[in-house]
């Protein structure tokens, strides 16, 4: 445990972040430190965490989007809340794929804002992951431990957090099968070995890991891991399938999109995914294979979003009609690894100026949310998975994780310290 006792209070908002930053920059962080400042109040002593919100779907609207017989996906369906439950607050215990993100968001805000109040909810909500690092049973430890462990790590360093880090590697690292140079993401479908995209999103904690004992093995597995993605995962258009299972003995058994529109469409956040891991994998290793890959991927997105406020619908193949859905979550991970990206090569304005416009869109009065409305979630307009009715048009609490870890690497480089930030992001993950 963190080992620091918590004291609760009112909503008290900082009206102003403790680094200079553009007006919409401060507007953000004022109605963030408020809203997760109010929701871990309303909380209280629960043991569970804020989610999304409940949100229902129509068969018409679904085979819409898919463009689909609804024989091909409604056995996967999930069944609508009750007409009691839609818009209301959505929660899960600390097993949840998603457990990590609200104490994380505290993290960043905290660290944006200076309010110590922020850093004592932090705490709380991170003590309450302590046993996650026995899980064994899920490739997404990496979300849960590292976003909130791991911004622990860095801004209230104890050994105590090092070895909750690495226990949790530990776990990671038993998922790896070297025969197939991968690390297994799902126990469960009828998949042989399956692997996502989303699982480059787990190897920061490997290579965390390998920092804190010494010991590379938890970096060569991450290393091996990415080049095997990276080898079967890809189109030659450098989108990304979200979902590769493989034979034991490596070869591919199949490819497939698990949450986007079909087998052969870009799920908008999977590519997000994919952009933001090479790039941690290029600061990790140096190695430009992955720097290469990351542009690649970068490049693709840029060509594919065709939003005019760059915040993409939830895939990009998806048919455009008054009532497609966006994706907040999406545009907030590329437009924290965007900037990330353009502190390592030459021309990274261009990747800079990108994000930079995603950001600004994400302040604004279409996605930011107003003091005291959606139910304390900072952004709104994300979508979780359309193909099985979950989480259509919602706020998301990743969404709010990557937009505030966005924030904190766009102040970083108009700081002018963008690089010295990239590669001290290796000290927190």
């Amino acid at each position: 445990m963190l080992g620091m006792a918590l004291a609760f209070g009112a909503c008290a908002c900082s009206e102003k972040p403790s680094v200079q930053s553009d007006e919409w920059v401060t507007h953000a962080l004022d109605v963030a430190s408020c809203q997760l400042k109010q929701t871990a109040s309303d909380l209280g002593d629960s043991t569970l965490m804020p989610r999304s919100l409940w949100t229902g779907y129509s068969m018409d609207f679904l085979v819409r989007q898919l463009q689909r017989d609804p024989a091909t996906f409604q056995d996967s369906l999930l069944a609508p809340p009750p007409a009691d439950k839609l818009g209301k607050l959505r929660l899960c215990s600390i097993r949840d794929w998603t457990s990590g993100f609200f104490p994380g968001s505290l993290w960043y805000t905290y660290e944006l804002t200076g309010d110590e109040e922020l850093k004592k909810y932090a705490i709380q909500y991170t003590n309450m992951l302590y046993p996650i690092s026995d899980a064994k049973d899920t490739h997404d430890v990496g979300f849960m431990i590292n976003c909130s462990y791991g911004n622990a790590l860095r801004l209230a360093p104890n050994d105590t957090i090092k070895n909750v880090l690495v226990k949790t590697a530990d776990n990671l690292y038993a998922r790896f099968d070297p025969q197939i140079g991968c690390i297994r993401s799902w126990d469960f479908g009828y998949w042989n070995f399956p692997v996502i995209i989303d699982n480059m999103m787990n190897l920061d904690l490997l290579f965390s890991a390998s920092r804190l004992t010494g010991d590379p093995k938890y970096k060569e597995v991450a290393v091996q891991h990415a080049l095997t993605t990276m080898k079967h995962h890809f189109r030659p258009d450098y989108t990304s399938y979200h979902l590769v299972s493989y034979n034991d003995d490596g070869t591919v058994q199949y490819r497939m999109t698990h949450q986007g529109k079909n087998d052969e469409s870009a799920w908008a956040r999977g590519q997000g995914w994919a952009v933001y891991g090479y790039t941690s994998c290029y600061r990790e290793t140096k190695d430009t294979v992955f720097l290469n890959q990351a542009v690649k991927v970068a490049d693709m997105i840029m060509k594919r979003v065709n939003t005019s406020d760059l915040v993409p619908y939830w895939d990009f193949d998806a048919p455009v009609e008054k009532d497609t859905p966006r994706d907040a979550s999406a545009a907030a991970v590329i437009a924290s690894a965007f900037l990330e990206l353009s502190t390592m090569v030459p021309d990274g304005e261009r990747y800079f100026d990108y994000a930079q416009k995603q950001l600004e869109s994400l302040s604004g009065k279409d996605y930011l949310a107003q003091k005291g409305t959606n139910k304390g979630f900072v952004l709104m307009h994300s979508t979780g998975s359309l193909p099985h009715g979950s989480e259509i048009d919602t706020p998301l609490n990743y969404a709010d994780y990557y937009y505030l870890e966005a924030m904190k690497r766009y102040l970083d480089i108009k700081e002018g310290n963008g690089l010295a930030a990239s590669e001290a992001l290796a000290e927190k993950k």
